[in-house]
């Protein structure tokens, strides 16, 4: 497995080197953030390891720039940065995991071989569906560059659809993932809103599949 370290601490990313070639790894070494972002585009990594205050291209910008550029490699912050909000941001912007130092060895070994198993899948931070965007972050909805103002059960269920984009979802399984599992209520709830979408985003949006359930165009 080929792992991108881009750490600009030359003591700790040269450890991190000896550390994980012992494990087996092939492993590169990155000392600022253009450095490593050239990198990580030019060579098919198995994972990253990304420093986030990193000179020239900071760890945030690195890692929302690869994501634009639909390169799904996964990512491991490694971070001085402990407050919550900064591990939010991290994993917002497109990170897969976050740890911060001082950290443990073994745990960080762990944890890359979690993000291993997963592999380099699509896992956008905003998702796209057609003319259709949305951020799960901030919550936001455009539809081409019209930003869609949604409810909150709106927005969960719009956001079930683009995440299946394309596939027919039963009624009973969008009650399941956007109501609740032990929802026993009607269950055309799930065509008011379905119809409360169609009026906001254009009714060819979401089509009725007869007898399955709905499908989000995703062209």
């Amino acid at each position: 497995m080929r792992v991108l370290v881009v750490e600009d601490e030359r003591r700790l990313a040269a450890a991190l080197r000896d550390g994980l070639e012992a494990e087996g790894f092939a492993v590169d070494v990155a000392g600022d953030g253009e450095e490593g972002l050239w990198l990580a585009r030019e060579n098919p990594y198995d994972a990253l390891v990304l420093d986030i205050m990193l000179p020239r291209l900071n760890g945030y910008e690195l890692c929302a720039t690869l994501r634009a550029e639909r390169i799904w490699t996964p990512i491991l912050m490694l971070t001085a940065k402990d407050g919550e909000w900064d591990e939010v941001d991290g994993l917002d912007i497109g990170a897969d995991d976050y740890l911060t130092k001082p950290f443990s060895y073994a745990v960080l070994l762990a944890r890359l071989r979690a993000l291993l198993r997963r592999g380099a899948r699509p896992r956008p931070a905003v998702l796209q569906a057609g003319a259709l965007r949305l951020d799960p972050a901030t919550r936001q909805v455009w539809h081409g560059d019209t930003e869609v103002e949604l409810t909150a059960r709106e927005h969960a269920l719009l956001e079930y659809l683009m995440r299946r984009a394309g596939e027919v979802v039963g009624k009973l399984e969008i009650i399941e993932h956007v109501w609740d599992v032990n929802f026993d209520g009607d269950p055309n709830i799930v065509e008011v809103y379905v119809r409360r979408l169609r009026t906001k985003l254009g009714a060819a949006t979401i089509e009725t599949v007869r007898g399955a359930g709905y499908r989000l165009k995703d062209g």
